[in-house]
């Protein structure tokens, strides 16, 4: 079998109006208009693959990953490693899984040999360690009459909680007072400003200020990951769990190693390609910590290869971010996600287990190519 050709659409699909910010805070969401692309791997044979780049990919870096699969024997690559070889034990320690669009062609590959064997992805990476998926509602900057609608129609849906964005300025109490007379106490949500507190005083006098509500889930990302002094300072002093979005090891690592060994975090956000994001749970797992899978506001192909990647990850027991099918006009594949109590139940078909909307694909593709060697 061989990789003849790689299909490349250039997308652009916007947000649906009111979904993500309410417009007193953020008139235009702006990332929403940052193209994706999505590919397919195509063979010699009926097998295909699907993958997808985050935002802002440049289609050279596109075009460069597509030259260095094409010709390959897919059954023949190394998954955790797929733009590398199969090393003889004689070197240094290898570093894998980097290179041009990496993530988006690990991804096609990873369906592509999940469609081979029969597989379901999950299975290449070592097997589920769970039925379903936790995963919450996710919202942006809201007022808080903006919040109570989202938590009512998160509530319609069956999901047990939200992730809002958020920052000091905002009326922070207001709004999760107005989402708790919706979902109650037990509706949780994960407060994260993207580094947008500040200063650890502002987060710890914020979140005293919000500890009698009831229903905060954690702190993501309160201040500046480089502050660490500020990180200890919060860990100490605030009420509940306080996580990192971090997209390697060695950032997991330094979060564990600070206060003189104690930690800073009690959970961890964490990203990466399907293997990347075992690697990176793995580490955490190590030191006891839960995890979620992050996200990017992703379309559908991206979003379910993220639901496999969490699957696989025993520690990955929070709610994890799977929020384009509710945040963009369309997800480009033929079933969406499906969330059923705020969960996902895990895939179980082969490869990823979703197929491309080539209908809808129509109304949102800005350009189209095939790379070929």
């Amino acid at each position: 079998m061989k990789i003849t050709s790689v299909s490349i659409w250039t997308v652009i699909v916007p947000t649906i109006p009111g979904r993500v910010h309410s417009p007193e805070y953020v008139s235009d969401t702006g990332w929403d208009q940052v193209p994706k692309h999505l590919i397919r791997i195509n063979t010699d044979t009926e097998y295909s693959g699907l993958g997808e780049t985050g935002r802002g990919m440049q289609i050279e870096q596109v075009r460069e990953g597509a030259q260095k699969i094409v010709g390959k024997d897919p059954e023949a690559l190394v998954l955790q490693d797929i733009f590398g070889s199969a090393s003889d034990g004689s070197e240094d320690v290898p570093k894998v899984g980097t290179g041009p669009s990496y993530d988006a062609y690990e991804m096609a590959v990873m369906d592509l040999v999940g469609h081979i064997r029969g597989l379901p992805v999950h299975s290449l990476l070592g097997g589920a360690a769970r039925s379903r998926v936790r995963a919450d509602y996710w919202m942006g900057h809201q007022t808080p009459e903006d919040g109570k609608r989202a938590v009512a129609r998160a509530l319609e849906h069956g999901f047990k909680g939200v992730k809002i964005k958020c920052r000091i300025q905002e009326p922070m109490y207001e709004r999760l007072k107005a989402m708790r007379e919706v979902g109650g106490p037990e509706f949780k949500v994960t407060v994260d400003p993207n580094e947008r507190f500040f200063t650890a005083e502002q987060a710890i006098e914020l979140a005293l200020q919000l500890e009698p509500l009831g229903n905060v889930e954690v702190f993501e990302d309160p201040i500046p990951k480089t502050d660490i002094e500020g990180y200890e300072k919060i860990h100490e002093a605030i009420p509940f769990p306080l996580a990192m979005h971090l997209g390697d090891g060695p950032g997991i690592i330094r979060a564990l190693q600070a206060d003189a060994g104690r930690g800073v975090v009690d959970c961890v956000n964490l990203g990466g390609s399907l293997f990347g994001y075992q690697r990176n749970a793995a580490v955490a797992a190590a030191a006891n910590l839960p995890c979620w899978h992050g996200s990017g506001n992703d379309l559908g192909i991206c979003d379910t290869s993220f639901v496999h990647a969490a699957a696989a990850a025993p520690n990955c027991t929070m709610a994890s971010d799977f929020v384009g099918s509710w945040t963009r006009e369309d997800d480009l594949i033929v079933e969406p996600i499906e969330f059923v109590d705020g969960y996902v139940p895990t895939p179980m078909k082969p490869g990823l287990g979703c197929e491309l909307d080539l209908k809808a694909l129509q109304k949102y593709t800005q350009s189209y190519e095939e790379a070929t060697a």
